[in-house]
């Protein structure tokens, strides 16, 4: 029996603003030719670097909220940065922060969940979910290669286009999306993330003929510890 794909370091941002309905989201598009959830409406992110271990001093728990800064400055165009002197570091984001004497602004995002792709799966991450509030003075626009559209939209309103089939929403971005919705503004979802714990979720998949369902723990507060997934368990 061979051994389990190791899973990559990855972050993801939930970047949050007070819209006129209630709580919104920013979402992505991912184009359709890219091998990870492709054409699937998902939450910014990506892989951590090794740039983002040097930006966060060597702290691997910290490379993860670095990673989940500059991926919203590369995907996004938003910057969520403080005056500073940051490490010297390779790399576009850090010669960007250097130059304009900024430091990535980590104490602004709130852990929101901590999710492991499935063993099985041949194609695994290991991925930090996290809460930052966009700056009132910049625009977020999706980057045109990885992602091919952007929306800002209520959780609950994403959640139904995925149940109407005109969105693919993959399981971890659906079942973050449904504990999202639980909060009607900014602030409201930040006191909720930073006032429970995060618990590891690595999904245990089970077959039937009705589908795939995952088993989590119920301990990471999703209403539940066995769904449908509805889609390949990917990340």
């Amino acid at each position: 029996m061979s051994s389990p794909a190791p899973a990559r370091p990855a972050s993801t941002v939930l970047l949050l603003r007070d819209g006129p309905g209630g709580l919104e989201v920013f979402m992505v598009v991912r184009h359709h030719q890219i091998d990870f959830a492709s054409g699937a409406l998902v939450f910014p992110g990506g892989r951590v670097e090794a740039s983002d271990l040097v930006l966060a001093g060597g702290d691997a728990q910290g490379a993860f909220r670095i990673a989940a800064i500059r991926e919203t400055w590369e995907e996004c165009g938003v910057l969520l940065a403080a005056p500073g002197v940051p490490p010297a570091a390779e790399g576009e984001f850090a010669t960007m922060l250097a130059a304009r004497g900024l430091v990535p602004d980590t104490s602004g995002l709130a852990h929101f969940a901590h999710w492991i792709t499935p063993l099985p799966v041949p194609k695994r991450f290991d991925t930090h979910f996290f809460l930052a509030a966009a700056p009132v003075d910049q625009d977020a626009l999706h980057d045109g290669h990885e992602a091919v559209d952007s929306v800002w939209i209520r959780p609950i309103d994403a959640l139904a286009e995925a149940e109407a089939g005109t969105k693919k929403i993959v399981f971890p971005t659906r079942m973050n999306l449904n504990k999202l919705a639980r909060s009607t503004s900014v602030a409201e979802a930040f006191a909720a993330a930073r006032a429970r714990p995060v618990v590891t979720v690595l999904p245990i998949q089970r077959d039937t003929p009705e589908g795939r369902y995952l088993r989590i723990p119920i301990e990471a507060d999703y209403g539940g510890e066995e769904f449908l997934a509805g889609d390949p368990p990917s990340m």
